[in-house]
């Protein structure tokens, strides 16, 4: 920022300069030409009246002129040049001075029908006066430039510095700083903006802190109750009927994995940092997911199958990662047909080099209208009846854990979630043919 202003001031500084600066620097050249120039028409007019006192009825003659008191009005290194009317149309003339001039610089002078003037002096002191002249005008140039310049310097400081504090700041609490910070930098605009940001932080930090309580609520709830559900799962589990008591351990497992995973989410709400976590292996965390999906599947008659690498990791949680999967297993269940396929690989993303962890849920149904396809991830968007809540919230889990998850395929439908790397901008991964 500081320096597009530099550079934008210095440029206007430079042009501004450069206009202003060469008409003066002329200006200064020809002012001194024409301050030699009336000093020798001065002289001119001084020897003219000089040799009009001299004149008698019958006009100046040569030889009758008494040069004594015209010899002082001419410079030194300069020759006065006197023409004499002559009979017959000729004329004649007398020289004062230096028999030569070099390089002259001339002004005349005429007397009317008696006499006429040509005073001749050398142009290099002109030439070293002008260049002098040039020369005081370019230091006053690159003086007021260097002024002008710290000036820059200090304006551009002084706009740039606070635009970076109040980013900075804005950067903070986007991560989640929400200490106050009462610096102001003495610009209306930018300390409008740091009130406002204060403001913002007052308000985020409050619902934060409402969220976490709620969620803190909600979990202690549900652990309360499942844990009475759980009590009496235990009781049928003592029935004497073989089937009873089957069903009744089935469900008592999956209460148990409901509690672990809403212990799970709980923590890893009050830990975001996705940077440091230990990479897991993504094929053992979702094979009990499509276990847990297994069953489902077969009552609808469809096929629900896992493949992949083994050896795949990714930095990751294990629950984000089981519940955002979870939900597209479940939306392939209710809006897919066919096989579906849960499939762990790497991939490139476009304009990428380094490969990343790449869940794809694909099935064989109809897939997804192209009306829909633009709003199938905001929340409360549905054509099926449903909430609409699924696809945001498993977006949300893996974007919490720096992945992201797309759309891959309309036709037939297929999701793909990207781990291990920044979230990107909507269609910047690479999509496979439609």
């Amino acid at each position: 920022m500081r320096r597009r202003i530099l550079r934008s001031m210095l440029t206007v500084l430079t042009l501004t300069t450069v206009v202003l600066g060469v008409p003066l620097t002329y200006t200064a050249w020809l002012w001194v030409e024409d301050i030699t120039r009336t000093d020798l028409r001065g002289r001119l007019e001084s020897i003219s009246r000089e040799i009009l006192d001299q004149e008698h009825g019958d006009g100046i003659v040569l030889g009758e002129l008494d040069t004594r008191s015209v010899r002082p009005l001419v410079p030194k290194d300069g020759r006065l040049t006197i023409v004499y009317p002559a009979p017959l149309g000729s004329s004649a003339q007398e020289s004062i001075g230096a028999t030569e001039v070099a390089d002259p610089l001339v002004e005349s002078l005429s007397m009317g029908t008696s006499v006429s003037l040509r005073l001749e002096v050398p142009s290099a002191p002109m030439h070293a006066m002008q260049r002098q002249a040039v020369a005081v005008v370019g230091l006053a140039v690159l003086a007021s430039l260097g002024a002008a310049v710290s000036v820059a310097m200090v304006t551009a400081r002084r706009v740039a510095d606070p635009l970076r504090d109040v980013a900075a700041r804005a950067a903070r609490l986007a991560m989640g700083d929400f200490r106050p910070d009462p610096r102001r930098h003495g610009i209306s605009e930018l300390d409008r903006v740091s009130d406002v940001l204060d403001s913002a932080t007052v308000e985020i930090a409050g619902r934060l802190q409402r969220e976490h309580a709620l969620v803190a609520d909600v979990s202690h709830q549900l652990r309360s109750r499942l844990t009475a559900v759980r009590l009496r799962l235990d009781e049928l589990s003592a029935h004497t009927d073989p089937a009873v008591v089957h069903e009744a351990e089935e469900a008592m497992a999956q209460v148990d994995r409901l509690t672990e995973a809403i212990d799970e989410l709980v923590r890893a709400s009050r830990d975001e940092d996705a940077a440091d976590r230990d990479p897991v292996p993504v094929m053992a965390e979702l094979r009990g997911v499509v276990a847990e999906w297994m069953h489902p599947f077969n009552e609808a008659g469809r096929a629900l199958t896992l493949t992949g690498d083994e050896s795949l990791t990714a930095p990751i949680t294990g629950s984000r990662l089981r519940e955002a999967v979870a939900v597209l297993v479940d939306n392939a269940l209710m809006h897919g047909g066919g096989t579906c396929t849960v499939s762990v690989r790497t991939v490139v993303p476009g304009g990428g080099r380094v490969p990343v962890v790449c869940v794809e849920v694909a099935d064989e149904g109809v897939g997804v209208r192209d009306e829909l396809a633009p709003h199938i991830f905001d929340r409360g968007f549905s054509a099926g009846g449903s909430t609409g809540v699924g696809l945001a919230l498993a977006r949300a889990l893996v974007e919490a854990d720096g992945g992201r998850l797309e759309l891959q395929r309309r036709r037939p439908a297929s999701f793909a979630v990207f781990l291990g790397s920044s979230p990107r901008p909507q269609n910047s991964w690479p999509a496979e043919p439609r």
